[in-house]
């Protein structure tokens, strides 16, 4: 527990609205509304939610050696991390990587924003924006680059599923410009109206940035603004969405949402061991043979050398919704022997299997009549490398239960469909 827990502006609202609150990364936050952790999961899925995620800290960087200052720290290449072309992050553009130690141990994981030539911001987890704003600052002499901890300062509101399209179409002024081309992991705006960045207004002009990303594996948006604005954002989503559904969601279904979509969480899934052997390869500048990165960055010969040697990271899945405690004390057995611990334990409650096969509820090619009821699902963390369909045993000292490892998890996820095929 943190000895001081913060509260977003959003907090009060919860309140009303009947959350169940509690301390996550120092703040109080919903964990589910009244409608419940697995109707909020299946919203979702099916129609849409709305969370709030101010709690999430920035950092912006400016300044001449920006680019250059951020590729020597950020795993990801930004020269090559855009589309399927590579091609370099850009204006209205982010990318996903981690900040590593020299160890190439995981600070945080994080979402770099390119706003405009030199004017780059950075979304971490809660209560790291001072950790990772010092460890850049520590980077930075005789760098021409200034660096500045937004935590607190920023509202974040994430709508996310199929409809989220539609909700955001009633709620932006001048859609039809904004929507004209907006790929994943694409963004409008600039809540602060500073810079080049093409505006993006709600229909009462309030300024946001409207980012194509999520947390959840599914279609939707993250909606930045001035912290004194975003009561209002979310009472214009909220209005909005009424005709498509729309349901507050808390971090529960957060979790098991982005757990399905295989998606780590920071200081659990991934943390202070070595960011190798995991299904977030792609986080890793790689050259195409594997053998060397395409740049120098803190913490890439260590993790070069831990190819070899470190843990390996792996995705399960089980046979029904019984789920095991995540953490150090609960083990991973393969036959007689233990090999690893439990990462991330959840219950997806929107996938279920029937004949071998796993499917979704928005699966198109489920089979008529079969109920989905929900399986577990989540992270391993073993000492050698195995394969995908190899049983294991997952002990907390009060259950077992029998999983697969598994090469992806939740099927039919939407993140990355054109935002034209959404709004149909």
């Amino acid at each position: 527990m943190h000895s001081v827990i913060k509260k977003t502006a959003l907090h009060a609202r919860h309140l009303e609205m009947g959350a169940h609150m509690a301390d996550f990364g120092g703040y109080e936050m919903p964990l589910w509304y009244s409608s419940g952790a697995r109707s909020e999961h299946l919203a979702v899925l099916t129609a849409a939610g709305m969370f709030d995620t101010s709690h999430m800290a920035l950092i912006r960087v400016r300044g001449e050696n920006g680019r250059s200052f951020l590729q020597g720290l950020f795993s990801k290449d930004l020269d090559y991390c855009t589309g399927p072309k590579a091609l370099p992050l850009a204006p209205g553009r982010c990318a996903y990587g981690v900040f590593c130690d020299v160890r190439g141990h995981v600070l945080d994981d994080a979402l770099v924003y390119m706003l405009e030539k030199d004017h780059y911001f950075i979304v971490v987890n809660a209560g790291m924006g001072g950790i990772i704003k010092e460890h850049l600052s520590v980077f930075s002499e005789g760098q021409d680059v200034v660096i500045e901890d937004l935590t607190d300062r920023v509202g974040k509101v994430d709508v996310q599923g199929p409809f989220a399209g539609k909700i955001l179409s009633a709620a932006l002024k001048d859609v039809s410009a904004l929507f004209a081309a907006m790929p994943y992991f694409s963004f409008k705006g600039d809540w602060t109206m500073d810079g080049s960045s093409a505006s993006c207004l709600l229909k009462d002009d309030t300024p946001i940035l409207l980012s194509r990303t999520g947390y959840t594996g599914e279609f939707g948006f993250e909606i930045f603004c001035a912290l004194e604005d975003v009561n209002r954002v979310w009472s214009i989503l909220s209005e909005a969405g009424k005709p498509f559904d729309l349901i507050p969601c808390g971090l529960a279904a957060r979790d098991s949402l982005r757990t399905g979509a295989l998606l780590p969480l920071s200081h659990q899934d991934i943390g202070d061991w070595p960011f190798v052997n995991h299904p977030w390869m792609f986080a890793l500048p790689f050259t195409e043979d594997r053998k060397a990165f395409t740049k120098g960055f803190l913490g890439d010969e260590s993790l070069m050398a831990a190819m070899e040697t470190g843990f390996h990271t792996y995705a399960f899945l089980g046979k029904d919704l019984r789920k095991v405690a995540a953490g150090p004390d609960t083990d991973v057995w393969l036959g007689q022997e233990k090999i690893g611990r439990v990462l991330s334990c959840v219950t997806d409650m929107g996938m279920g299997i029937k004949n071998g096969s796993v499917y979704s509820i928005a699966s198109t090619d489920r089979p008529e009549g079969f109920v989905i009821k929900g399986l577990v699902c989540g992270f391993v963390r073993v000492d050698r490398p195995l394969t995908p369909g190899i049983p294991l045993i997952l002990d907390d000292g009060k259950r077992k239960i029998p999983v697969t490892l598994a090469s992806d998890l939740r099927p039919a996820r939407t993140a990355r469909m054109a935002l034209s095929a959404m709004l149909v």
